[in-house]
């Protein structure tokens, strides 16, 4: 009976697994069902005796148990299986299969106090870090006005005043270049009248730096007001330069040399110096603390994490201040549209490796005369080649012997040679460092491509280094540079080696790690064009600052700031005054219209005498053009000229005639008109005329 009953239970058993196969038995293999399934798996052949278990899916994997050496299974492991677009089946239900029992979904209960407390908290501390302006106390009825006088709209002149309602300080006082049609002008100031309307109020000059588009204007505006200077060792020192140059020694005792991290009491204002990298000594960014909250404008400045001093940007101080709460972030514009970070100065160290390795004659390298990094790594090399300096330029040599004077340049004299002792020396044995990279007609670059200098004259084997780019507006003197080396047969490396010149302004990452470190609640982009200033506030607003506290300024704009709102109050007078180098005087503005009329259409110039009583021109008329019409048609010209005078002076009144200005008014606008007419061109007419 025992034994009946065994078998009757494996007989039943086997019926209940033919009709539904058991979960539990991976060595049976699975019931044919649907034709997308994947095909049965074929049981494979035993190895030493050992029963082979077929394949196995769980969850759509085929699971292949493996052996040990002993023969023994091991837990199956996955087998891939190729890829269907069939959409699988639900997991809920295979879970619950595969489990033999369904499972409830578990529910998380309620937050408690501790974790709707901790985040509550974190939220709070993240709005504060990312938004610390919101410190600064909304009730403070203080506000201040910043107006820029120059850098706006244009590159270089940079010049701006900030003021409350005690007191204001001026920065920067900057010179810029003149465009093609200033003729004989050399360089531009700023217009000086707003200081003038509200000298009683300035308390100070602050320098950030000593590039010219920040210092070159300052001579210029010692000589009609004069006001304490606060700026580096470097900058006053450069400044100083100047006021020898202008005759202004005696204001001197102005000077005011600032130390870094620390604060000046500037009237009602708090002013720390922080230090920046950029493409010239000692440039600094500021902090200024007033009554109604605290600005830091960063001037001229990229982040050089190499740089030639390895004194890298003081981006703890942006940082600290940032953490306080900065109310308004005045930030350089400049590079604004280039993407990612500016290369570091050391590059271009690397590039003079190659170049004088290059070079087999003397080699002539100009860059900008500030650039005290670029001289200095150019002057490294050339002595580490055996090569002897020679400086050229008033101003390099100038700037040259200051920053030597002061401890930035560590180089010996013995290393120095003057321009004329560079015969002496055979060429591979010759460095001449010299101005002129912005082509400017005077300068020893122009003069030796015009074989006008008196010491160096140029040769086939020389090799000119131009380590810069063209200034906006420079342009079309750079090109003519070029042409006027190559023509003379020297090799010329410019813009054919990459890193020849690296700039001296942040580009977008740079801003945006400003912008990040101070997060001010306003934003006012300075220095550069207006599409420079445009792009730069697109980056802000991508970096959290609300497009609704962003301006876009122009010079003469004046923008006053409260803790509440930032706004254009007014427009003050601004402009340029044109400046002639040679003499270091200003060219008034009708001298430079009247050079640019008569480049533009031409001069007459009328002499004749006059009968009063006849009203008849005694002999001819004595009638010259230029820029006006072609020397062969100059006696037709000169003629119809002649024929209108008559027919004037035939139906003038007797009572006109008497006046010598009167009549030569008259006959100026007769043949202006006729030159309108004939010609299309408003020339200057100059008449003279003689009653007799």
């Amino acid at each position: 009976m025992e034994e009946k009953r065994t078998t009757n239970t494996s007989e039943s058993n086997k019926g209940t697994n033919e009709a539904k196969p058991r979960r539990d038995r991976p060595d049976r293999p699975k019931r044919a069902g649907n034709p997308h399934r994947r095909p049965k798996t074929t049981v494979k052949p035993p190895v030493d005796g050992n029963r082979v278990v077929p394949d196995r899916e769980v969850n759509g994997n085929v699971l292949v148990p493996e052996k040990n050496i002993d023969g023994n299974k091991k837990a199956p492991t996955k087998k891939p299986q190729p890829k269907s677009n069939k959409k699988p089946k639900s997991s809920k239900k295979s879970n619950k299969n595969s489990a033999g029992k369904g499972r409830k979904k578990q529910i998380a209960g309620p937050l408690s106090d501790a974790i709707k407390i901790s985040i509550k908290e974190n939220e709070e501390v993240n709005d504060l870090r990312m938004n610390p302006w919101k410190q600064i106390d909304v009730r403070n009825p203080n506000r201040v006005r910043f107006t820029p006088l120059g850098g706006l709209g244009e590159i270089g002149g940079n010049m701006a005043v900030m003021e409350d309602d005690e007191c204001a300080f001026v920065i920067d006082v900057g010179m810029s270049f003149p465009d093609e049609t200033m003729h004989g002008v050399d360089i531009l100031v700023p217009d000086f009248s707003y200081l003038h309307a509200i000298k009683s109020k300035i308390k100070a000059v602050i320098i950030t730096h000593a590039h010219e588009d920040h210092i070159g204007a300052v001579p210029y505006l010692f000589k009609e007001l004069q006001f304490p200077i606060y700026g580096t060792p470097l900058a006053l020192a450069m400044i100083e330069n100047k006021f020898q140059e202008h005759g202004l020694m005696e204001h001197i005792n102005k000077f005011n040399y600032i130390t870094k991290r620390k604060q000046y009491d500037i009237g009602s204002f708090k002013i720390e110096w922080m230090h920046n990298t950029h493409s010239i000594v000692d440039a600094c960014s500021l902090a200024i603390e007033s009554k109604v909250g605290t600005f830091i404008h960063t001037a001229d400045f990229k982040i050089d994490h190499t740089p030639i001093d390895n004194q890298t940007m003081d981006l703890q101080r942006y940082a600290y201040y940032g953490s306080k709460g900065v109310l308004c972030l005045f930030s350089d514009s400049t590079n604004s549209h280039n993407p990612g970070f500016t290369k570091s100065e050391a590059v271009v160290g690397k590039t003079f490796d190659t170049l004088f390795d290059l070079a087999k004659g003397r080699v002539i390298m100009s860059t900008f005369s500030s650039n005290t990094h670029r001289i200095y790594q150019a002057m490294e090399r050339g002595i580490a080649v055996g090569r002897k300096i020679c400086v050229i330029g008033r101003s390099m040599e100038r700037n040259i012997e200051t920053t030597r004077r002061l401890g930035y340049v560590n180089i010996s004299d013995k290393h120095f040679i003057e321009p004329h002792e560079v015969p002496k020396y055979a060429d591979e044995q010759v460095l001449v460092v010299t101005t002129g990279s912005q082509g400017e007609d005077m300068a020893a670059l122009s003069r030796m491509a015009n074989n006008e200098h008196r010491h160096i004259k140029l040769k086939p084997t020389d090799t000119i280094i131009i380590s810069a780019h063209a200034i906006p507006g420079n342009e079309a003197s750079v090109s003519a540079l070029m042409n006027r080396l190559v023509k003379a047969g020297v090799t010329v490396r410019y813009k054919d080696f990459e890193n020849i010149h690296v700039s001296g302004h942040a580009g977008q990452e740079e801003q945006k790690l400003i912008l990040r470190l101070v997060q001010p609640k306003f934003f006012l982009p300075v220095h550069g064009e207006y599409n420079h200033i445009s792009k730069h506030a697109q980056t802000a607003i991508s970096c959290g600052v609300d497009k609704r506290n962003i301006l876009l300024m122009s010079d003469g704009d004046q923008i006053e700031i409260s803790t509440k709102y930032l706004k254009k109050v007014k427009t003050v007078k601004t402009g340029k005054s044109y400046i002639d180098n040679q003499n270091n005087k200003e060219i008034k503005s009708d001298i430079v219209n009247d050079r640019q009329k008569m480049a533009d259409d031409g001069v007459v110039s009328i002499a004749l005498q006059v009968n009063k009583e006849s009203k008849r021109v005694i002999g001819k008329a004595v009638i010259h053009t230029h820029g006006l019409i072609p020397a062969k048609e100059a006696k037709r010209f000169s003629h119809e000229i002649e024929n209108i005078i008559e027919t004037l002076l035939l139906n003038i009144k007797a009572k006109e005639i008497s006046s010598t200005k009167s009549l030569e008014d008259d006959i100026k606008n007769a043949v202006r008109k006729h030159i309108v007419r004939t010609k299309r061109r408003y020339p200057i007419i100059t008449p003279t005329v003689f009653l007799i």
